[in-house]
């Protein structure tokens, strides 16, 4: 307020209830002073309101959807069915939250149908632990699936707040309709008392197993890097037990220390190190330098370019297992990835995949290459329809004359499966010999079915 004359006004936290008070006493010509969470100029003076109550009834707030006030026509929406958090944890601004409060179960039906009915294409609720009451969650994931019409919706939960009947309910949620986002945030147990988050690992590994077999739920987990007590070894080893679960979404960040959150009022105790600026990012602490921020940043890029993106799967889990884990190919990639510079060029998926061989081609010999190259080959043709014209150099195409015949047959087979339904059909055969997963066979078909309107569809035929 003194460094910016023209601020009139500040609300603290809780916004509905100060600004409606302000602008009516704006509005009746009078001073705001009985309005609570209020910091306010008059004259020369700037006046700080004691802070007040929350609202009790969040029904209170009008629906902004029933009211009109919200774009439905862009295809997504945030929409909000509770306030604050059951935990604590030391970098959230909800750890600042005395208790969560829920709107009434008609409220949220009301504006769940409302944005289902008018197919909403995703719907993100931005409730911080949607399933804190196992049984409100379960009611409102039925009424879901009960009325939608193709909307879909992601959630963050708690994992290993799960129970079994929720579990059984979750089973019959359609495939590509609910994403979850489960924080995880740590695996050290030192970590998570430090930042005040209980957490039953176990649990939660067990309860996203359960979901992940299951295969109906895109589930997007998150790690955070420069908490207190995690060094760079117990990063990596968090990243590898959380990639051991297989989650469709991999997501690791910097601690960002938010402006009155208790890890940032504690920060110079705890020896961390952060951007004073916007997203208020971590710099360094007393187990992490800024060097190994950036390596884990690098880490985390790569996640995003591969894994996370639905690309090279098979290339890192093969790369996992000739480094001795995820964690420490990916450390190895993320070093020969700097040092080429490529994290600061716009790579194309081809582009991608090229610099990966050639890692692959610099780092490793012999049989491990051989396997990592199969890998990458099959992932690329996998994900992108490869013309005679175009084909890497880390995959093989050459096929007898006995194989060819055979890709011939298969590919009158499918064509004429699909005749006369507007699809076209291409392909692209290539020679294998180090796969463990191929069976027996040298060869795998590739078929591409293009029809107008639909994503590309890629499917594979050992030969």
């Amino acid at each position: 307020m003194q460094r910016h004359p023209g601020i009139s006004a500040l609300i603290r936290g809780e916004g509905e209830l100060p600004l409606r008070g302000l602008l009516r006493a704006w509005h009746q010509g009078r001073s705001p002073n009985e309005i609570p969470r209020l910091t306010w100029r008059g004259g020369d003076r700037i006046h700080e309101n004691p802070d007040g109550p929350l609202l009790a009834d969040l029904d209170d707030i009008p629906s902004p959807f029933a009211l009109d006030l919200v774009d439905l026509d862009r295809g997504f929406v945030y929409a909000e069915t509770s306030r604050g958090c059951p935990y604590r944890c030391a970098f959230c601004m909800s750890a600042l939250d005395r208790q969560v409060r829920s709107y009434s179960l008609p409220r949220i039906e009301g504006d769940l149908k409302l944005l289902m009915d008018r197919r909403v294409s995703q719907i993100k609720l931005v409730d911080r632990t949607f399933n804190y009451d196992p049984q409100r969650a379960r009611h409102i994931f039925a009424y879901i699936l009960r009325h939608n019409l193709g909307s879909r919706f992601h959630f963050e939960i708690g994992g290993h707040l799960l129970d079994e009947e929720t579990l059984t309910l979750l089973e019959q949620v359609p495939p590509g309709i609910f994403q979850f986002e489960i924080g995880v945030q740590s695996t050290l147990p030192e970590t998570l008392r430090a930042i005040d988050r209980p957490a039953a690992l176990e649990l939660l590994e067990t309860n996203v197993r359960r979901l992940r077999r299951r295969g109906n739920i895109h589930l997007h987990l998150d790690l955070i890097a420069g908490l207190p007590g995690e060094g760079l070894r117990e990063f990596l080893q968090s990243v590898d037990r959380v990639a051991a679960l297989h989650p469709h979404h991999l997501q690791l960040e910097p601690v960002k220390l938010l402006p009155g959150a208790p890890l940032r009022l504690n920060a110079a105790r705890l020896g961390l190190r952060f951007d004073p600026h916007p997203p208020y990012s971590v710099l360094a602490t007393p187990q992490l330098n800024f060097h190994d921020l950036e390596r884990l940043q690098g880490i985390s890029r790569l996640l995003d370019l591969t894994s996370n993106a639905g690309r090279c799967t098979g290339f890192l889990s093969s790369l996992a297992t000739a480094c001795g884990s995820l964690s420490a190919g990916l450390a190895q990639l993320e070093s020969w990835w700097r040092a080429q510079g490529l994290f600061r060029r716009l790579l194309s998926q081809r582009e991608l995949f090229e610099q990966i061989w050639n890692f692959t081609a610099a780092t490793f010999s012999d049989q491990p290459r051989e396997l990592l190259r199969e890998q990458l080959g099959r992932d690329l043709a996998g994900v992108e329809r490869i013309p005679p014209e175009q084909v890497p150099s880390f995959l093989d195409t050459c096929l007898t004359g006995d194989e060819q015949q055979r890709v011939r047959e298969k590919v009158r087979h499918i064509t004429a499966a699909v005749k006369g339904r507007g699809i076209k059909v291409q392909h692209m055969a290539a020679a294998f010999s180090h796969l463990p997963e191929s069976g027996g066979h040298r060869v795998i078909l590739f078929v591409y079915l293009t029809r107008p309107g639909r994503a590309l569809q890629v499917r594979q035929f050992p030969l």
